[in-house]
C-alpha cells in the first residue's frame, strides 16, 4: 500500500475521482482538488474511543447539470485501508459535523466522507438557504439535504476509495453509516431509498417524521401559556432531579441513572413532590448551544421556595404529550426525568419580578422557515395560539414534506434484501428527540415486515438485521451530565463493523462509562424490547421482558390521524 503522502497529492486525487459520466448529469470539478496531509492528531469524543491519527484531507466539487450549483465534498483517507467506507451525517439543520464525526472512519481504517449540501461550505447550514427569498421555497437545497447529497456523497466516496487505494473491481468495498440526531433522520433516510447502498448502518435519535419532532419543542411554551403558569427555573430543575431521585431504584440499583423510564411513567407520581423545598444561587445570563437549538437565559435571582401544584400540573401536562383542547391525543413527549429546562426554559422579568416564557427558537425557526416560508427564526409571542394551532401546524409540515424531509416508511423490504444491518439507539432522557420515537418506529417496521407472525416470532426475525437500544440515562445523542453515572454506546460502529465484516451479531451493545463513578469500565445495553433490571442488590445486570413496560409505549392517538405516529 502506498503511504500517505503518495496518495495525498493533488495530482494522485485528480487522477482518482470518478468519470463525469459516473452519474449522468454531474461533472467534477478537477480544478476544485485540495489535499492536505495531517499527522498525530488527538481526536475525542463520546461516540468514538480517544485516539491520534493521521490522516489525508481530500476536498473537490461537483455540479449538476442545468442547476449551476457547487456541491463540496471532504473525505479523510486513512494511512491503512481496510476496504471500508463510512458516510456521516449532520445536527440540527447541519448535513455534516465533518470534524468531529471523520475521526472515526481513520480509527477504523476507513475512508469517509462528508458534504455541505451545495449549501456554500461545510459550515453553511440548510437554514441559512432556505427559502429561497421570502415565499419562495429553495426547492433544489430541500432535495439536497433531504437526501439527495448524502446519496451522491456515498456513491461517489466508495468509487473514490477504490481508485485512490487501488482496490479491484472484484474486491468488496465494505460501506458504513453513523451519525445521529438530524444525522440520524439522514441515515433513514438513505435506508428507505437505497436498499444496497450501505453495508451497516448506524443511527441515534432520529427525527424521522420532522415536522412533528422539530415543532414539538414549541408544546411545552403552549402548556406553559395554557396553564398561565411558568416555572421558576428553580423549580423545574429541582422537579427534574427529584424525578430521578425517586426512579432511579426502580431498575433495582441505585446509581443515579434512570434506566427504567417506563416504570417511572407507571409507578411515580409527581403529586408526591409538591411541597419539596428547593433553593438556588442568584445567576447571571447564558447561552447554551445544544445540538438541535441554542437556549438563551437571562439572570436569575436567587430562588427558594416549594414545588407547586402548578409546576406540577405543567410537567405532568408535557410528559402526557400533545392532546387537541377537545381531549384527544395527538403526539407523545419525552420520558420522565428528560431535561425539560431545554423546551421549557422560562425568563426572568428583573421589572415585575415575575418569570414569563421563553419561545423555543428552534420550533419557532421551523414554523417561520418551512411552514410561512419566511427568513426568520423566531416568533415574539405565541399568545392566542392553541394547543389546536400546533396540532395544525405539525400536520401542514406533514403534509408538505412528507415526501423529503420525513423519513417514516417502515417497509424496508430493499434494504433487508440488499443483506444491510441497522444499529439503532436512543438515549432514555433524550430532551430533544422522544425516545419513543424509535420504539413506535421500530414496531412499526416489525408489524409491516413480518404481519403473520406472533410478537416475538416477528422480533426475532426483525433483530436478525436491524436492533434497538435504549441507553440508560443518556441525553440527547450522549451522555447526560444530569446523570453522570449512565453509560453511553461509544464503541457502536466498532460492534457493527463486526457483525457485517465477521457474523458476530451483538445481543447487548458494548457501552462506556464515560464520567462518574464507573468512568472507564464496560457496560452492557439491553436490547428492546428486554429492559434492564439489576439484582443481587445492584451487582448483577439482567435484560428482562415486562409486558406491563412494554404496554407503556403503546397508545392510541385519537386526534384523527390516519397514520402511525413516531
Amino acid at each position: 500500500m502506498a503511504a500517505l503522502s503518495d496518495i495525498c497529492t493533488v495530482s494522485t486525487i485528480q487522477a482518482a475521482l470518478p468519470a463525469n459520466d459516473f452519474i449522468p448529469g454531474i461533472t467534477f470539478d478537477a480544478s476544485s482538488v485540495t489535499a492536505a496531509t495531517v499527522y498525530n492528531s488527538s481526536v475525542s469524543s463520546n461516540n468514538y474511543p480517544d485516539a491520534t491519527i493521521d490522516y489525508c484531507n481530500v476536498t473537490f466539487a461537483y455540479s449538476h447539470a442545468g442547476l449551476n450549483d457547487k456541491v463540496q465534498v471532504q473525505y479523510w483517507l486513512p494511512a491503512t485501508f481496510s476496504n471500508r467506507y463510512l458516510t456521516t451525517g449532520g445536527f440540527g439543520y447541519a448535513i455534516n459535523s465533518a470534524s468531529s464525526n471523520l475521526p472515526e472512519a481513520i480509527i477504523y481504517n476507513a475512508v469517509g466522507g462528508a458534504t455541505d449540501g451545495g449549501f456554500g461550505g461545510f459550515d453553511v447550514q440548510f437554514d441559512a438557504v432556505f427559502p429561497l427569498t421570502n415565499g419562495t421555497a429553495n426547492l433544489p437545497a430541500l432535495y439536497s439535504f433531504a437526501y439527495e447529497s448524502l446519496h451522491e456523497l456515498t456513491v461517489f466516496g466508495k468509487e473514490f476509495a477504490r481508485s485512490v487505494y487501488g482496490v479491484t473491481n472484484g474486491t468488496k468495498i465494505y460501506s458504513y453509516y453513523h451519525s445521529c440526531s438530524e444525522g440520524g433522520r439522514e441515515g433513514w433516510s438513505q435506508v428507505q431509498r437505497y436498499g444496497d447502498q450501505f453495508d451497516g448502518v448506524v443511527v441515534g435519535a432520529p427525527a424521522f417524521r420532522f415536522s412533528f419532532q422539530q415543532l414539538n419543542h414549541l408544546y411545552m411554551n403552549f402548556v406553559e401559556q395554557t396553564l398561565n403558569y411558568y416555572p421558576p427555573s428553580c423549580e423545574l430543575d429541582a422537579i427534574i432531579n427529584a424525578t430521578i431521585a425517586a426512579c432511579d431504584p426502580l431498575d433495582g440499583k441505585a446509581d443515579g441513572v434512570v434506566s427504567r423510564s417506563d416504570l417511572c411513567k407507571l409507578d411515580f407520581n409527581l403529586t408526591s413532590l409538591i411541597g419539596t423545598p428547593y433553593s438556588c444561587a442568584a445567576s447571571g445570563g447564558t447561552t447554551t448551544v445544544l445540538k438541535r437549538q441554542s437556549m438563551n437565559s437571562s439572570s436569575t435571582p436567587a430562588q427558594n421556595g416549594t414545588i407547586t401544584a402548578e409546576g406540577i400540573n405543567v410537567v405532568q401536562t408535557t410528559l402526557d404529550g400533545l392532546h387537541d383542547t377537545n381531549g384527544n391525543a395527538l403526539y407523545f413527549s419525552y420520558q420522565p426525568g428528560a431535561d425539560l429546562s431545554q423546551d421549557g426554559a422560562t425568563a426572568y422579568d428583573s421589572t415585575t419580578g415575575e418569570w414569563g416564557i421563553s419561545i423555543s427558537s428552534f420550533g419557532t425557526e421551523f414554523y417561520q422557515r418551512f411552514l410561512q416560508l419566511v427568513d426568520a427564526d423566531t416568533l415574539s409571542s405565541i399568545e392566542g395560539y392553541t394547543y389546536d394551532t400546533l396540532r395544525d401546524w405539525m400536520i401542514q409540515g406533514w403534509y408538505e414534506y412528507e415526501d423529503t424531509l420525513h423519513t417514516t416508511n417502515p417497509d424496508l423490504t430493499q434494504f433487508l434484501n440488499g443483506g444491510g444491518k441497522i444499529l439503532h439507539y436512543h438515549g432514555e432522557q433524550d430532551p430533544s428527540i422522544p425516545t419513543a420515537s424509535s420504539v413506535r418506529y421500530h414496531e412499526s417496521v416489525r408489524q409491516i415486515m413480518y404481519p403473520g407472525l406472533s410478537f416475538n416470532e416477528s422480533t426475532s426475525k426483525l433483530a436478525e438485521w436491524y436492533k434497538l437500544y435504549l441507553v440508560p440515562g443518556a441525553a440527547h445523542c450522549g451522555p447526560n451530565s444530569q446523570e453522570p453515572n449512565g453509560p453511553w454506546c461509544q464503541t457502536t460502529l466498532a460492534v457493527m463493523i463486526d457483525w457485517v465484516e465477521n457474523s458476530n451479531a451483538p445481543d447487548t451493545l458494548n457501552a462506556t462509562y464515560t464520567a462518574g463513578d464507573y468512568i472507564g469500565q464496560s457496560a452492557e445495553i439491553c436490547q428492546w424490547p428486554l429492559r434492564p433490571m439489576w439484582s443481587n442488590n445492584g451487582t448483577t445486570m439482567n435484560c428482562e421482558y415486562d409486558q406491563r413496560s412494554l404496554d407503556s409505549w403503546f397508545y392510541d392517538f385519537t386526534a384523527g390521524l390516519k397514520l402511525p405516529l413516531y
